[in-house]
């Protein structure tokens, strides 16, 4: 079920022609309208891997965790991607929405990101930020 969900989200063109590369992943996970609402909260981590930066192990682990996380029913516009600012040291990052703090919770007690976080995140992220947002008035 979950394969299906996924191979939904991500759409057959996008397989077949970028085959999992990290930009047909974040264009078919990404809502229209990024605009975030009163009472939504924009979740973002910027992280580094254990591996070479660009490295088919990165890659993987960024495919595995937006299948992963995308996979929660909570998580809205999902993106993941390669941090290009000279100012910090991370590599890269994933941003998603959630519309409401429950729903924020929920996803935090959520057993695929319970997985995810114990399985690959504390085995392979050597170094993360991660910061919550609510818009403002």
């Amino acid at each position: 079920m979950k394969r299906r969900i996924f191979f939904r989200r991500v759409g057959i063109a996008a397989l077949i022609s970028g085959l999992f590369t990290r930009e047909a992943i974040s264009r078919s996970t990404v809502k229209e309208d990024c605009i975030l609402n009163k009472g939504e909260i924009q979740h973002m981590v910027i992280f580094n891997l254990s591996y070479p930066e660009g490295s088919e192990e990165a890659g993987k682990f960024l495919h595995d965790g937006t299948s992963i996380l995308t996979g929660i029913p909570v998580v809205k516009n999902f993106q993941a991607f390669d941090q290009v600012s000279q100012k910090n040291d991370y590599q890269y990052g994933f941003s998603m929405v959630f519309s409401s703090r429950e729903d924020y919770t929920s996803y935090n007690n959520h057993p695929d990101h319970v997985a995810f976080v114990r399985d690959r995140w504390t085995k392979e992220v050597t170094a993360f930020l991660e910061i919550d947002f609510e818009k403002v008035a």
